[in-house]
């Protein structure tokens, strides 16, 4: 689809809600983000003529036997996309991948602290993975380009995971600017950052943001009490 000139430029945004949640709201009080506001402040410092399209949140649904606060973690989620839906319509969608665990649990090498690896010494420990969700996001961000949706993309994470798609976007689609977004915690003055930046990522984009600040996230939070057609949504009382 041709852009006109003077548009603005169409921008999808495409966050992997796991990395965002354990790389920089894990432990925090900004959990009732408005994703959409908080892309829109950077968007709007950069100043470059850009409108934000589409957010599209990667993730999977809670599961309350693994959760911290067990039914109330699985129902603060579900609040919080619920939330983000009904105040921007078709401008913010969630893609959901599945948790796979193995019920027996799994063999893994036991951590002895002052001791080499030991491949004999295992322990069985449960272990839950997210599936789906770094394909999910791999093959929208690329469809998304087929398309001509958007001509600019913003990737919220900082896994190394998402390299191949926006390798295969500047490859196939050099027309589409890049942006990521690194959800970490800005380095401490005088200390070493907790998290590091992927180079993998930035080294395939055309902007970086490397940290988000308390500043930013507390700026862009949804009001306690989202409006719905319905009775409003309420923001989880243990976030």
């Amino acid at each position: 689809m041709a852009t006109s000139e003077n548009a603005p430029r169409r921008t999808g945004v495409y966050v992997d809600g796991y990395n965002l949640y354990y790389g920089r709201l894990r432990g925090s009080d900004f959990k009732w983000l408005d994703l959409v506001k908080l892309v829109e402040d950077v968007l709007a410092k950069r100043d470059q003529n850009e409108s934000l399209d589409g957010v599209h949140l990667f993730t999977a649904h809670a599961l309350a036997n693994f959760a911290t606060h067990g039914r109330d973690s699985v129902e603060a989620q579900s609040a919080y996309h619920r939330a983000l839906q009904a105040k921007y319509g078709e401008r913010f969608e969630v893609i959901y991948g599945k948790h796979s665990f193995d019920k027996d649990g799994s063999l893994l090498p036991e951590f002895v602290a002052g001791q080499p690896y030991d491949r004999t010494k295992r322990t069985r420990v449960w272990r839950l993975e997210e599936k789906k969700t770094d394909v999910n996001l791999a093959i929208s961000m690329y469809r998304h380009a087929t398309q001509g949706r958007y001509d600019r993309v913003i990737l919220v994470s900082n896994d190394s995971d998402a390299e191949p798609a926006l390798e295969a976007i500047r490859h196939d689609f050099p027309h589409i600017m890049v942006g990521v977004i690194v959800p970490i915690m800005p380095p401490v003055l005088g200390n070493e950052p907790t998290r590091r930046v992927s180079g993998s990522l930035t080294k395939l984009a055309d902007w970086v943001v490397k940290h988000l600040t308390d500043d930013q996230l507390q700026a862009a939070q949804l009001p306690p009490h989202v409006p719905t057609k319905k009775k409003p949504i309420r923001k989880p009382a243990h976030w």
